[in-house]
């Protein structure tokens, strides 16, 4: 295992591979406590994620954003209520302005339905899949895919239950089942050279981000007040924790603001970012820390008052897809629009890098 202590040319690198075989590494969880607590990211390696499934992941990815518009236009999310499928390139937001990229948003794959009057709004967010009818084998991969980092995922959320002093099933009523997403990606240059927002300056909002980027870069994490670099490391993860997981922790470990820069004119540059985060039901309050690491809490409140942290994350999740899709919201949840409950004023996201 190799961990670096300073985030300047590199994020940390942590070997999952000992805790997956054995959970009772201390070695992994103490690296593990140590690296989210200062940085908030780092690399994982050692998954198990096997070489073949990553190439076909980045090839599909590749072949569908080819495809002619009209072939992904077919499965443009503005036909989804549950805010799937493509997003035309510049149709997503942050702080207010254009991201400048186009993806695809999977979720877990369900049967359509729609609430009650009387149900939770946030019920409306699970539902079907938009696949696209052109390319059979991006289902088959991307489906994959989430299949195979869900069980790695789980055994994080373990390793982070443990190096908070708790159990090591402290979280599991909450992820059972987690709730996914993941976004297929491709960031392209901008009109201007000035005009470089990938995905703007952001903190992501649930649990466990695992995002695996082509050799292209453009991800850049804030450390000092400035934001650094992150060079894609071949075969690694880069995991950053949500807000959630900072209010649950009550600060202790830490939601890092991010960014990604759009690669040069004539590149493109391709991310696949999966979110493991609790299920819709879930309403979380801050955990009991002992008594050495609640020394070091500073407090995981949201510091925006546009953008609260709400302990309940079909509200948090909802409001964030409101917030990041207008077109969306204006097609399919005018009347939540039009209570003044869910307000998109604010442009905030389940982020992606």
């Amino acid at each position: 295992m190799s961990r670096t202590s300073e985030i300047d040319t590199a994020l940390p690198v942590l070997d999952i591979g000992p805790f997956l075989t054995n959970q009772h590494s201390s070695q992994f969880v103490d690296d593990l406590r140590s690296v989210v607590h200062q940085v908030g990211f780092f690399h994982i390696v050692g998954h198990g994620i096997d070489d073949d499934l990553i190439t076909s992941a980045h090839r599909v990815a590749r072949q569908f954003f080819a495809l002619p518009e009209s072939d992904r236009l077919a499965i443009e999310n503005v036909k989804s209520a549950q805010f799937r499928g493509y997003t035309r390139f510049g149709h997503e937001h942050t702080n207010g302005r254009m991201d400048l990229r186009d993806q695809v948003d999977i979720g877990r794959e369900l049967p359509a339905s729609w609430p009650a009057d009387d149900e939770p709004a946030w019920l409306r967010l699970r539902g079907p899949n938009l696949w696209p009818a052109a390319l059979p084998e991006f289902r088959t991969v991307m489906t994959e895919w989430t299949e195979r980092l869900e069980p790695v995922a789980h055994a994080l959320l373990q390793a982070m239950a443990l190096a908070l002093g708790q159990p090591a099933d402290r979280f599991a009523d909450q992820v059972n089942p987690p709730e996914i997403l993941l976004k297929v990606i491709r960031y392209l240059a901008g009109d201007s050279a000035a005009d470089r927002q990938g995905v703007g300056a952001h903190r992501d909002t649930g649990f466990l981000t695992f995002l695996h980027q082509d050799g292209v870069g453009g991800l850049q994490v804030e450390h000092d007040g400035s934001f650094v670099d992150v060079p894609p490391l071949p075969r690694a993860f880069v995991i950053n924790i949500g807000e959630m997981f900072q209010l649950l922790t009550r600060g202790y470990f830490k939601a890092t603001v991010h960014r990604v820069v759009s690669p040069p004119p004539g590149v493109e540059r391709i991310s696949l970012a999966y979110f493991f985060n609790p299920k819709l039901e879930a309403t979380l309050t801050p955990i009991d820390l002992p008594p050495d690491l609640a020394v070091a809490a500073t407090g995981g409140e949201s510091a925006d008052p546009d953008n609260p942290i709400l302990a309940n994350y079909g509200d948090n999740s909802l409001k964030v897809r409101l917030r990041a899709h207008p077109d969306v919201a204006e097609a399919h949840h005018r009347d939540l629009l039009a209570s003044g409950t869910w307000t998109i004023t604010s442009t905030t996201k389940q982020g992606a890098n």
